[in-house]
């Protein structure tokens, strides 16, 4: 079964800087996916590439079997059926809830939108606070408006930059696990990315982790924490000491503790 997404030898660049250098990674439908990386590594730039926001230089970007992206193709951001969900939320001050979720509706869906909007309003629980504004939501519900508007027009792939750095401890786990559950439950792929590793561990079914523009490595939280493939990824994820060694043969090496 191919991938749903598929992204092959990415390269993207700024002026004359290269910001993503060869990155492959894919993801399943239905699949939660987290980057992991240190600032500037690129996990932004990879997620504006999807959408449609950056050209890229070489390589390609396909979802569902379809080419969005290579150097001589550029589907419209508004053509690719992906929603995106920001870090400040972007709701309409002037507009409602419902108003807001509503306006994620193309022309076609906007001629009858009330069905898909009041399964949203139950899907995150607001359907109570409907004809309320977003200054008077709390941080947690404001978020959940934001991803009912990016999922409003039924996407294929979400893109998540960071959506919940803006709350506090307790609310972002309780969130991340009813956002998990809403994607889930629509059997919706989507990519987050975030600094928060334990926020990455509790949502993503894999995760992927970026050093220097390249995808290093991907797995479960379980493998990249136990099975690091390089010294980067183990000091990035893990909470492991260093020592060094000398190899003995090809399975054993001589340590100040002994042989390993």
């Amino acid at each position: 079964m191919p991938n749903f997404l598929k992204i092959s030898q990415l390269q993207c660049q700024y002026d004359e800087k290269t910001v993503l250098n060869d990155l492959n990674f894919t993801l399943d439908k239905g699949e939660l996916a987290a980057l992991l990386g240190p600032s500037g590594c690129g996990k932004s730039t990879l997620l504006r590439a999807i959408a449609g926001f950056e050209k890229i230089q070489n390589g390609q970007i396909e979802v569902n079997q379809t080419l969005l992206s290579s150097p001589s193709v550029s589907i419209p951001p508004e053509k690719r059926k992906i929603g995106m969900v920001f870090q400040d939320y972007a709701l309409f001050p002037h507009l409602t809830i419902e108003q807001n979720i509503a306006y994620g509706l193309d022309k076609q869906q906007a001629k009858s939108p009330n069905k898909r909007i009041e399964k949203l309003l139950d899907l995150i629980d607001l359907s109570q606070h409907r004809t309320r504004y977003p200054h008077e939501l709390s941080g947690g519900q404001q978020q959940r408006v934001a991803l009912a508007r990016a999922l409003a027009p039924e996407p294929e792939l979400i893109l998540f930059d960071e959506p919940f750095s803006n709350l506090d401890a307790d609310l972002r786990t309780r969130l991340g696990g009813e956002v998990r559950q809403i994607l889930k439950d629509l059997n919706t792929s989507a990519i987050l990315v975030t600094h928060d590793q334990s926020e990455a561990f509790a949502m993503a079914d894999k995760i992927g982790v970026i050093q220097q523009g390249k995808v290093i490595q991907t797995g479960s939280a379980n493998q990249l924490y136990h099975q690091p493939k390089s010294k980067f990824v183990a000091q990035f994820i893990g909470k492991g000491s260093f020592i060094s060694g000398k190899a003995v043969n090809e399975s054993t090496i001589e340590t100040s503790l002994g042989q390993l």
